[in-house]
């Protein structure tokens, strides 16, 4: 096998759920590009049909199968079908998320709120494991399975929903006992922690000058993330390139989560600090002369 040969998803089967929009979209794209077999899964089945119709100009096969994750029977109904369409599912990709209480305060935020995002987030990403992962020991022959957790599950954030950012340290540490769990088995369990990224979730925030310019500042790479970049740490779970990889956390931030939280510089920043120190307090830029 040729390095490339071991980034291939030629030939196997993929769900994803949370398919009918935004990364799930993406996540779906860059799997059949790859030729995979696809089960788009979602609550929108109108939405999932549009998706269906973009990728059927790849070579796999694509399945379109509702699914409300926060609905352990409607999971397992996911999961049979999948199965009796394809014969088994080599990558599950848990995406489908929610942040319900996104705007409210921690202090503000109800029972049903605290839940809604909890059921999806968690439980409903469980579920999803537990029904694809059972079926991939059980047959021998192990699988991927690759949880969308978030920046916001490795620390804490002021002001970020408070169940959201809960929900995604739970999966991020839900990661590692399923990984360690199923590793005898063949099944590897990993997860991508996407930094800021343009979505259905956090466009109307991203409209919103102030808090669009607070997140780019935050980040070292000093933007947004393109969804696209998301595709690489897919790619490289989701094959054999990680065939010994499994229980950890890839995070695609822009460098954000290597920070302790302090903002990026400002530009009157550096110039105070060029006064001070000189040559020596002057960045090196891009064809500085």
């Amino acid at each position: 096998m040729t390095a490339l040969e071991r980034f291939s998803v030629a030939g196997r089967t993929a769900i994803v759920t949370g398919a009918s929009s935004g990364l799930g979209v993406t996540f779906a794209h860059a799997l059949a590009e790859g030729g995979a077999n696809v089960v788009l899964a979602a609550r929108r089945v109108d939405k999932l049909e549009e998706v269906k119709r973009q990728l059927q100009r790849f070579e796999g096969e694509v399945m379109v199968q509702p699914c409300d994750v926060s609905d352990s029977a409607s999971v397992a109904e996911m999961a049979r079908a999948a199965w009796e369409r394809f014969g088994r599912v080599d990558i599950l990709l848990n995406n489908a998320g929610t942040a319900a209480e996104a705007g409210i305060m921690p202090e503000r935020t109800t029972d049903d709120l605290f839940m809604a995002t909890i059921n999806t987030n968690l439980a409903g990403l469980f579920w999803c494991c537990r029904e694809v992962g059972a079926r991939q020991l059980a047959d021998g022959k192990g699988g991927s399975i690759i949880n969308v957790a978030s920046i916001m599950g490795l620390a804490g954030a002021h002001n970020i929903p408070v169940a959201y950012q809960a929900s995604k340290a739970g999966v991020i540490n839900l990661t590692r006992n399923l990984a360690a769990s199923w590793a005898d088995r063949g099944v590897r369990v990993n997860a991508i922690a996407p930094g800021w990224f343009p979505s259905e979730m956090t466009n109307d925030w991203f409209a919103v000058p102030e808090f669009l310019q607070r997140v780019v500042d935050a980040a070292p790479m000093a933007r947004l993330g393109d969804p696209e970049e998301l595709t690489g740490a897919l790619l490289f779970l989701a094959s054999d390139a990680s065939s010994f990889v499994t229980g950890q956390t890839i995070a695609v931030d822009g460098g954000l989560s290597a920070t302790s939280g302090a903002s990026s510089w400002s530009d009157a920043l550096f110039t105070v600090v060029e006064g001070l120190m000189g040559e020596g307090g002057t960045r090196i830029l891009p064809n500085a002369k």
